[in-house]
């Protein structure tokens, strides 16, 4: 039988404890994390590398989606999302094929989840849960700016000037300094920038992202990841000629053999 080492994340202790009761009664499931936060659901995540993680939404600080744009993609494990939300953002789950129990949680949901996620780890499916979770995020605010009334501009455009990136998030446009980014991270059709502890999700491929970008101090580091070599604080060596790269307080990416000379270089010419 396939064992899903799991994490559990709720900021309500009763709901945390709800969750755990339910979840012990299926032999699937082996509970290796509680957290009730999202920065300790990140935190759980990069230590213990889990199959399946039950992740509340509403949540005050990092809520359920920034603990996905903050994880690197082949970091993202199974992920169903516990919430509260409206038909219409359950809709955006349902078309992205992303795994939802509503509260209150109902048994049935998580058996069919649990079955859900042993399909897919014996499939050994690519990992694209973070995509399709980005996907849903997307159609989420598209859903909430049609329902708020205000007008969208879609006239906008401004080039990028001295360095900068432009982001379009409902119905504001940022431009982000690229010194600011710390490191970035490819979903699908989207790409993930990191910034001063804040996550800006774009729509360009890493490839098209990275011409944009300054080549003297953004490297590829993973084929997923590219990183601002000015903000790594600590390289910390890992199996297999892999190493991990510690970004500030809560980051962690990971850099892959292939481009692990990129890193050698880096720590060479300082």
């Amino acid at each position: 039988m396939t064992k899903l080492r799991t994490i559990i994340v709720d900021d309500e202790p009763l709901a945390l404890d709800f969750l755990r009761s339910k979840l012990s009664k299926f032999p699937e499931i082996e509970i290796i994390a509680e957290c009730k936060n999202g920065r300790e659901a990140i935190e759980a995540t990069m230590n213990l590398g889990p199959d399946l993680m039950f992740l509340d939404i509403q949540m005050p600080g990092v809520d359920g989606f920034g603990v996905i744009k903050t994880l690197q993609s082949d970091i993202v494990p199974l992920v169903v999302f516990t919430t509260a939300y409206e038909q219409y953002a359950l809709d955006a789950f349902e078309v992205h094929a992303v795994d939802y129990i509503l509260k209150p949680i109902d048994e049935e949901r998580i058996s069919r989840a649990i079955g859900r996620a042993v399909v897919r780890i014996d499939a050994e499916e690519d990992k694209q849960h973070k995509s399709r979770i980005i996907g849903a995020i997307d159609t989420i605010n598209e859903k909430e700016n049609q329902g708020s009334g205000v007008e969208k501009n879609n006239s906008a455009r401004t080039p990028t000037i001295e360095r900068k990136i432009i982001i379009k998030d409902r119905d504001d446009i940022t431009l982000l300094k690229q010194s600011d980014v710390e490191w970035v991270d490819a979903a699908g059709d989207y790409v993930c920038l990191h910034s001063q502890g804040v996550t800006h999700i774009k729509r360009s491929t890493l490839k098209n992202l990275l011409e944009e970008l300054d080549p003297s101090i953004f490297k590829r580091v993973h084929r997923s990841t590219i990183v601002n070599l000015n903000c790594i604080e600590k390289v910390i060596p890992h199996t297999k000629g892999e190493f991990f790269l510690k970004l500030g307080e809560y980051d962690q990416v990971k850099v892959s053999r292939n481009y692990r000379d990129v890193i050698k270089n880096f720590l060479t010419d300082m």
